[in-house]
């Protein structure tokens, strides 16, 4: 097929050549965003003898990446409506696929960190455009299909990431999982080239929210400051105060910029729909549940029950097959049925196999002990991420899909920055405890219990926010 015969948004089937490229453009792109979200922590402590980072050091390369992709990924939304789609998807595409060369052939830890924050731009100029291309251009009977096909092939990057970090961590380098992203980032970008059909907002202007962008940068990027460094320079510190406040005072700008603005990259109205919001409120608590229980559960294996980085990969192997075969599924069951049970059942099920995650420690059985959460973590997420994923692409027009993306993506980022920066703080962990077992096991099962609750937390916010028994029904916002 050749560009000109490309077909036009919105006529796309599920099962035409058109649709499998389409298709394939979007789940690999996002998928290298989904990997890099979780491929990294495996590396973690090899990064750290290697590169001689303490805990706050892990932190920051984790968080790094979360705080841009987090922060601009509303303005990649933004951006893919007002100008097309592909044409933002594709050079985010590009841009990604750089910051990881750097990313790769980074000499030290600052040089990591940056490389780091430059692929989280890169992310939030292609996340949202991926599922975006997907509700603009399928018929409307296959996008459920399709958006569920993206959620569990999504889903499986994101849980196979450790385990492949952990075969090129210990057969190779850590450097390979940031350089593997190249040749699959140039095939995307041929095949959107080629295959995949623009699309845009006819209502959106050329006008970008530079002050919305901005505030969300500093707001998001002062609070992960203070919350990372406060343990190691004390909370009265005065850079702390200074970031905290900063931060704070930025993200009420965003709020009050946003409402007022013309062409805000957030508006506000879209969380008039009850759904939107309550889904988003459900992504939140999961997401920074998941985040925050990947950070530290690498770090447990690794360094107190002792497992190679390949073993720690593999614990998560379960969670790839339980996604591969409940996503589809659990998306169709959710437009049946309604989202409500699954997103209530889904975050509790997973809250339960997190729960039973405290119980890993030095001596700890893989059968016994890791085995058993492992698997009702997974059926918990299963059930989870495509019913939430149609759920908000459904409660909003069809021309704020970039938008809708973008925040939901947005709030799982964000929510992930957070618990990662959080989480060590109030489980006690900081400077180089991860390398004491003892010190880290205490601070681990605190952790790993405050995730727990976190997801829990986001099982009564499904029951109580989603009522409507169809998700077909939020058409609109």
């Amino acid at each position: 097929m050749v560009a000109s015969q490309r077909p036009t948004a919105g006529d796309l089937r599920y099962a035409s050549p058109s649709g499998r490229w389409t298709l394939l453009a979007t789940v690999l792109g996002s998928a290298m965003v989904f990997l890099d979200g979780t491929v990294v922590n495996v590396a973690l402590p090899t990064i750290g003898r290697d590169l001689g980072a303490g805990i706050d050091g892990l932190q920051w390369t984790i968080s790094g990446y979360l705080l841009t992709l987090a922060s601009l990924i509303l303005l990649g939304g933004s951006l893919g409506d007002r100008f097309g789609r592909r044409r933002v998807f594709v050079i985010g595409v590009v841009w990604f696929a750089t910051a990881s060369l750097i990313c790769g052939l980074a000499p030290n830890l600052p040089t990591l960190i940056g490389a780091r924050v430059l692929q989280g731009v890169g992310g939030a100029l292609l996340t949202p455009g991926s599922l975006a291309i997907i509700q603009a251009t399928f018929v409307s009977e296959d996008r459920g299909k399709a958006i569920g096909a993206w959620s569990g092939l999504g889903g499986i990057a994101t849980a196979i990431g450790p385990l492949l970090g952990g075969y090129l961590v210990q057969a190779v380098s850590w450097r390979l999982i940031f350089l593997i992203n190249l040749p699959p980032a140039a095939l995307v970008a041929w095949v959107a080239l080629r295959h995949v059909p623009e699309s845009r907002d006819p209502e959106a202007s050329g006008e970008i929210d530079v002050p919305g962008a901005l505030l969300a940068v500093v707001g998001l990027g002062g609070t992960t400051f203070a919350l990372i460094e406060a343990p190691t320079e004390g909370f009265a510190s005065p850079r702390i105060l200074l970031a905290t406040a900063l931060g704070l005072v930025a993200l009420v700008g965003f709020a009050i910029v946003e409402g007022r603005a013309r062409q805000p990259m957030l508006p506000l109205s879209l969380f008039a729909s009850r759904p939107f919001t309550g889904t988003n409120l459900v992504t939140f608590t999961v997401y920074g549940a998941l985040g925050g229980m990947l950070f530290l559960l690498v770090l447990q294996l690794q360094q107190v029950v002792g497992y190679s980085p390949v073993q720690a990969g593999l614990t998560t192997l379960p969670i790839t097959v339980l996604l591969l075969v409940m996503s589809p599924p659990a998306g169709q069951l959710a437009q049946r049925i309604g989202p409500r049970i699954p997103l209530t059942v889904g975050p509790l099920l997973a809250a339960a196999g997190m729960a039973l995650m405290a119980r890993i420690g030095r001596g700890s059985s893989y059968l016994v002990d890791v085995l058993p959460a492992v698997l009702v973590f997974g059926i918990g997420l299963g059930l989870t991420v495509a019913p939430l994923t149609a759920t908000v692409m459904a409660s909003v027009e069809e021309r704020h899909a970039g938008v809708a993306s973008a925040v939901n993506n947005a709030v799982a980022r964000a929510a992930s920055l957070v618990a990662v920066a959080l989480l060590p703080v109030l489980a006690g962990l900081s400077g180089d405890a991860y390398l004491d077992p003892n010190v880290f096991t205490a601070g681990y099962r605190v952790g790993v219990l405050l995730a727990a609750g976190l997801a829990a937390a986001g099982g009564v916010i499904g029951w109580v926010t989603l009522r409507d028994p169809k998700v077909g029904r939020y058409s609109s916002g």
